[in-house]
Parts: structure tokens; sequence; C-alpha cells
């Protein structure tokens, strides 16, 4: 096994062995986590239950790229627990991307529109979600792309 793949699974291990379970963080809190897919990178959320949250994800490349994506979210609690929930809103991303080493103008820059939607679990002050980010650029070029990944995030107020 990969040492990523062995610390992603001691991570969502430690994170499910905590014993105190908590709904969904109150209004105002703040979350901070790594997602771990495509693209990979840091991620920052503003709670607001019962109205639109935020998040956006920071993601880049040292060679190749510099990635920022931001959503609204809402959150519907599902009936099955009061920490599971299903999320869904608009975003827009910008990207750019690095065509080589030189500085020659050759380098692109990526707008777009965006969506999310997934699911997540709440324990304790931590979440964990997989989540799904159709995206469409209509700057530089048009063009279609799917994203997302597994979250985890510690939750501070």
């Amino acid at each position: 096994m990969k040492p990523l793949k062995i610390e992603l699974l001691l991570a969502i291990f430690c994170l499910f062995s905590v014993y105190q379970i908590k709904a969904q963080p109150p209004a105002g809190d703040w979350g901070i986590g790594i997602q771990f897919g495509e693209p990979s990178g840091l991620t920052l959320k503003k709670y607001n239950p019962g109205a639109m949250s935020f998040d956006a994800l920071l993601a880049w490349d040292l060679d190749d790229f510099f990635f920022i994506n931001v959503h609204g979210l809402w959150h519907k609690n599902l009936n099955a627990s009061p920490n599971f929930n299903f999320f869904y809103g608009p975003g827009a991303f910008v990207g750019f991307i690095e065509r080589n080493r030189r500085f020659d103008g050759d380098d692109e820059v990526r707008l777009g529109i965006s969506g999310s939607f997934g699911l997540n679990y709440f324990v304790d002050r931590f979440e964990i979600y997989l989540q799904v980010t159709p995206r469409l650029a209509v700057i530089e070029s048009t063009d279609a792309d799917v994203g997302g990944g597994l979250e985890l995030g510690f939750i501070f107020e």
C-alpha cells in the first residue's frame, strides 16, 4: 500500500473512533481541511446552517497549475442521522496553468462556472465528505470537466 493510502485510512479510522457526535456546526463556525481527489488541495469553509454556507478549495501543483474553486452550499439533513447531510450549490473557479517553465506568455487562464454536490458526515469537530464538482470553463476556451474527492476537515469557532 502506498504511504498516502495508509495515512488516509488512519485518518478516517481516527475520525470515526471519536466518541462524541455532533450535528452540523453552529452558524459562524469555520472549517479547514484537506481534499484528496481531482484536484487535491486545502479547503476552507464558513458554516451557516439553515442558509447558504460557503466553501473554497485552493489546489496547486508547484510545477504546473494553481486553482481556486468557490461554492455556496445548502445542506439538507438526511433522516437517517442528524450528522449525515446532502449538500449542493453553485460556484465558480479560476485556474492558472503554466505550459512550460519559461515565462514566455504561453500560460493559460481558465475561468468558469461549477457546481458541487455530495454527502458529508460530522463527528464532533470533524467533517468527512465526498463530493462531485462538474465544471464548465468559459474563458480561455470552452471545456467541460468533472472533479471532486474526499475531504477531511476540522471545525473551529
